[in-house]
């Protein structure tokens, strides 16, 4: 592949590290009990990160924990054994992402659903 000189000056400062960013690699952790509010903040927050052409990986679908909790429903004891079954399932997504912290910022200013609770690690790539 032939490339032109003012390519490979360019290339070769990058190598060095004069002119590049740092890049981060970044975990956004999204947990929420309501599927479509999810899906919709993990739609907008990888739409953003393609806008700024980010590598990005994810959605990931975590398995979805599912707390149960089981009640009479007599209050007495008296009657029938009747029993209520509760459910709350929770919800879990990853989303990886790699560039500038600045960037992230950006990205993550959306507008975000309620209910969805947006956690973000930053590590060293």
């Amino acid at each position: 592949v032939c490339r032109e000189p003012s390519q490979l000056s360019t290339m070769a400062m990058k190598k060095d590290g004069y002119d590049e960013e740092i890049k981060h690699r970044i975990r956004i952790t999204l947990t929420s009990r309501n599927v479509q509010n999810l899906e919709k903040v993990c739609r907008d927050l990888i739409r953003g990160a393609k806008d700024k052409k980010l590598r990005v990986k994810g959605p990931v679908r975590l398995p979805t924990k599912k707390l149960t909790h089981v009640t009479r429903k007599t209050p007495n004891g008296e009657g029938s054994m009747t029993w209520d079954r509760f459910q709350m399932r929770i919800h879990k997504r990853l989303i990886d992402l790699h560039s500038p912290s600045e960037i992230v910022k950006q990205i993550t200013s959306i507008n975000i659903e309620p209910g969805v609770e947006v956690e973000v690690t930053i590590a060293d790539a």
